[in-house]
């Protein structure tokens, strides 16, 4: 017979599987690969330690996404530089979108993941960066005009 014990481990185990790739993705592209990957990881211990608050939570993916910004403040000591994309080993993706996410602002760029890449709605982001939903839809519509000119796409 499982006790309370172990139902909350079960339960946090299937919400890192859900979540931790997500997590990840919108911290280690606002952040770099290194420091994304620590974030990540504190952030999922707070969750761990403090699993009760976080399992009732509305829109736990973008509270651990504001957690893990907190935490990679002690991390951060270099600008964002993401790698570089060879158009053999990632055919999907244009090879100079790396170059070009790093010419936004950091408030455009995790508009831009939380909405674009994530999924998350206006809404939810907002709450996730700590903005109106206004002031997300800014920065990710000014984030993908500065990507479109950059990458010389047109609008359509």
């Amino acid at each position: 017979m499982l006790n309370k014990s172990d139902i909350g481990h079960q339960e946090f185990s299937l919400f890192v599987t859900e979540v931790e790739p997500r997590l990840s993705r919108a911290l280690t592209g606002t952040y770099g690969r290194e420091v994304g990957e620590e974030a990540t990881r504190d952030a999922l211990v707070y969750a761990w330690e403090n699993w009760e608050r976080v399992s009732g939570m509305e829109n736990p993916v973008g509270f651990l996404f504001r957690v893990g910004q907190s935490r990679s403040r002690r991390y951060r000591r270099k600008p964002v530089v993401l790698p570089e994309v060879g158009s053999d080993e990632l055919p999907h993706i244009e090879p100079a979108l790396p170059k070009a996410l790093e010419e936004l602002s950091e408030r455009q760029r995790v508009a831009l993941l939380l909405i674009h890449v994530e999924g998350l709605t206006e809404r939810d982001a907002a709450r996730a960066m700590g903005v109106s939903r206004v002031t997300v839809r800014r920065h990710a519509d000014r984030a993908l005009s500065k990507l479109r000119r950059f990458l010389e796409v047109e609008d359509g």
